[in-house]
This record gives C-alpha cells, sequence and structure tokens, in this order.
C-alpha cells in the first residue's frame, strides 16, 4: 500500500457519501508493493468521508440506566488460515483522509471507526496490507481464506463477536463494489479489505480483495 493524498469535500448527505467512499476505497489499497524496495512506504490515507458512525444504543446499560456504547474492537483471528492480529483504530488524517496501518506495522490490521463496531447492526470494516516494502504483511494469505470460516473479533473488554464467511471477491480498483462493501445493511456484517490481483507497471496489485461475513 503506497501514500496517497487526495483532497475530497466532506459530504453532508448519504448520496455524497457513497461518492466520497467510492473515491475512498479506489485509493485506498492502491500500493502493497511486492518489492520490498517499492512505493509502499509508510502511513497511507484515502479520500475524506463523514463517518457513517458506529452503532449506538445496543451496549448494556450503564450506571445511569443509559445504554452503553459498544466497546472497540482488539483483536482479530481467522484461525483456518493462521491470521491473529491486533487491531489498531484507523480515524482520519488532519487533511481529513481515512488512515491505513503505517508499513511499518504491516502485520497489524486496523479497523476503520469510521464504519460500525464488529457486531453492531450495520457493517464493520477491517484492513489490513498484503505487503508492504518490509516484507509480507498481515493479511497476505487472506486469499486463501474458504466460506464458511470462522473469523472472531474481540473487543477490549474481552468479549468475542464470531462471524461466518459468506463470500469473497477480488475486483479492480476502478470497479470497487462501494455500495455493497459500505452500504446499509440490516445484517450484523463484517468486511475484510487487501490488495489482491496482478503487478501494474509501477509493482502495485490492481485488483482489491473483500471477504464478506455476518454474525453466526
Amino acid at each position: 500500500m503506497s501514500p496517497a493524498h487526495p483532497q475530497v469535500r466532506r459530504p453532508g448527505t448519504l448520496p455524497a457519501l457513497v461518492l466520497a467512499l467510492t473515491a475512498a476505497v479506489l485509493l485506498l489499497l492502491t500500493g502493497c508493493s511486492s518489492d520490498p524496495g517499492g512505493a509502499s512506504s509508510g502511513a497511507g490515507s484515502v479520500a475524506s468521508v463523514d463517518p457513517v458512525g458506529p452503532s449506538s444504543g445496543s451496549g448494556q446499560p450503564d450506571g445511569d440506566g443509559k445504554p452503553a456504547s459498544p466497546a472497540a474492537p482488539a483483536k482479530v483471528d481467522i484461525p483456518s488460515i493462521g491470521i491473529s492480529s491486533s487491531l489498531m483504530d484507523l480515524g482520519l488524517n488532519e487533511d481529513g483522509t481515512v488512515e491505513v496501518p503505517p508499513a511499518e506495522k504491516g502485520m497489524t490490521a486496523g479497523w476503520y471507526t469510521g464504519a460500525v463496531v464488529p457486531g453492531e447492526t450495520g457493517a464493520a470494516v477491517i484492513i489490513g496490507h498484503n505487503d508492504t516494502r518490509f516484507g509480507r504483511a498481515v493479511f497476505h494469505d487472506l486469499k486463501k481464506i474458504a466460506k464458511g470460516a470462522d473469523i472472531t473479533v474481540t473487543d477490549e473488554r474481552g468479549a468475542a463477536a464470531r462471524f461466518t464467511v459468506t463470500g469473497t471477491e477480488s475486483v479492480g480498483k476502478n470497479a470497487f463494489p462501494t455500495d455493497k462493501v459500505y452500504g446499509p445493511t440490516d445484517e450484523r456484517a463484517l468486511r475484510l479489505i487487501t490488495c489482491d490481483g496482478d503487478f501494474d507497471a509501477q509493482g502495485h496489485p490492481v485488483n482489491n480483495l473483500i471477504v464478506y461475513a455476518k454474525l453466526a
């Protein structure tokens, strides 16, 4: 994944948000160079978006009787392919672009805080590198995941949300299915995203791999 620093106006309506997310995704995982000395060099960024926002009101009541906020995810495990990673928060950079894990932390995945908390109603999104300039990264073997595989996301309070993979797809970065990935859903869904496909002339994969899962 290489840095990208577009400037996009902050959307104020859902259609505008979808357009911004489209730009965000297209620029999200543009590096993932197979060359350790290639273009994948440090923190990347994606287009500016207004957060969809973690779902509220579904936690256990606090001491005042009000619903507690859902706990942030802290770890993701995919036993079938040997992936286990702590999760960093991915928010917005100062310029309004969305953060991605820095290359030097390529073995750590990240949860996009503008989406819902995993296990809440809606689509939660976890992003990880395939490779960086330092070598193979956390989601290098994500392409091996099979339909029906288990994904467990554990929150900072120790509660586990278990998901079942419903499908995967490898799509060109110019044809990213933004609505399908980020759009509203009544399911408690999880999306994992990394790079995939052949390499272009600059050594960047031309596709994104998307894993779709729902709460078991």
